[in-house]
């Protein structure tokens, strides 16, 4: 598997309240369907997942928003933490479980790619870790912008790649994992 030996896929905020039509048109309708390939593949080499989910106010009683999908769910024994702001090191055992284990590489994948996914890949390099965020297998939403112009998906999505690629992480899409998964 050589550099994805000491590797771990973190799934971020694949959850349910994602789906409500509210937030907008959204870019790469298959993103959860990549997820789950890279899903069955990593279990099957027996590599570490790590399931993020957010809850932003745990003392508000359960919403099945908050839920991950069933398409990416965990299975008994893979970590799952849970993040209350839109960085998964902070506030988790992220950093720490991460060390104990020896994980050197995060394969990320999740919702939304200009918010929690690009936070957590940001603080992950800042941390030493090396970090591949997988292009097709995160999205994010359109937007209303400060100035009042409409931002398209597709244009967030790619711009918060091209930021992050080459100095936060490597960027590469599924079918690039999977090469390297196959050594």
């Amino acid at each position: 598997m050589g550099i994805l030996t000491n590797a771990a896929l973190i799934l971020i905020d694949v959850q349910n309240h994602f789906d409500d039509p509210a937030h907008g048109r959204r870019n790469n309708p298959h993103a959860e369907e990549k997820m789950a390939t890279l899903l069955h593949r990593w279990r099957k080499s027996n590599l570490p997942v790590i399931h993020i989910q957010h809850i932003s106010n745990p003392s508000l009683p359960h919403h099945p928003g908050r839920d991950i999908k069933e398409i990416v769910a965990p299975l008994p024994g893979e970590q799952v933490m849970i993040k209350h702001v839109n960085s998964s090191f902070i506030g988790t055992n992220l950093e720490g479980y991460l060390r104990e284990a020896g994980i050197e590489t995060l394969v990320i994948v999740g919702l939304t790619t200009d918010h929690c996914v690009s936070t957590t890949t940001r603080m992950a390099k800042n941390l030493g870790f090396n970090p591949f965020l997988v292009s097709d297998a995160t999205a994010t939403f359109e937007r209303i912008s400060f100035d009042g112009n409409l931002y398209l998906a597709e244009d967030i999505h790619h711009m918060a790649l091209v930021s992050l690629h080459d100095e936060f992480a490597t960027v590469i899409d599924t079918n690039g994992v999977l090469q390297l998964l196959e050594g």
